[in-house]
């Protein structure tokens, strides 16, 4: 039994005593399928995805966003939003 670095012990000490997968059906169960249609792994599509983009903002202003924790950049997209909306 070896101790890695979080200490948790592992009865697994060499690449060779890792099962051989080239065997049996283990890579026809790695896909999941629904009929015929593969299911995609991972977050749903959005209709609407963001768009990746890069602006520049007065320390200030990114400062006091920041300092209300996680999610800043959500809440920056929703305060350009309301203006949009007040301004037409």
């Amino acid at each position: 039994m070896i101790e890695n670095k979080k200490n948790l012990k592992s009865e697994w000490v060499d690449p060779d005593d890792a099962p051989d997968l080239s065997e049996g059906d283990w890579f026809e169960r790695a896909d999941l399928y629904h009929g015929n249609t593969l299911i995609s792994r991972g977050r749903p599509r959005l209709e609407f995805p963001k768009v990746s983009t890069t602006i520049r903002l007065d320390a200030d202003i990114l400062e006091k966003f920041r300092a209300q924790g996680p999610k800043w950049q959500s809440r920056i997209n929703d305060a350009l939003r309301e203006w949009l909306k007040k301004t037409g």
